[in-house]
C-alpha cells in the first residue's frame, strides 16, 4: 500500500507563478478586448455630442 509520494514522482500542483501568470494574461486581454471596443466605438461616433 503506498500513500502516492512514490520517489521521482512529482505531484500535480500548479505553482503560485503559473497561476500569477494566467491571471495576468486574462486580465492583459480583457483590457485589450476592452480598449478595441472603446476605440471602435469612438470612431464610429458613438462618444461625440450630436450637432
Amino acid at each position: 500500500m503506498t500513500d502516492g509520494n512514490e520517489p521521482g514522482r512529482t505531484p500535480r500542483r500548479a505553482s503560485a507563478g503559473m497561476i500569477l501568470a494566467v491571471v495576468a494574461a486574462a486580465l492583459l486581454v480583457c483590457c485589450c478586448s476592452a480598449a478595441v471596443g472603446l476605440l471602435i466605438s469612438w470612431s464610429a461616433g458613438l462618444f461625440h455630442t450630436p450637432t
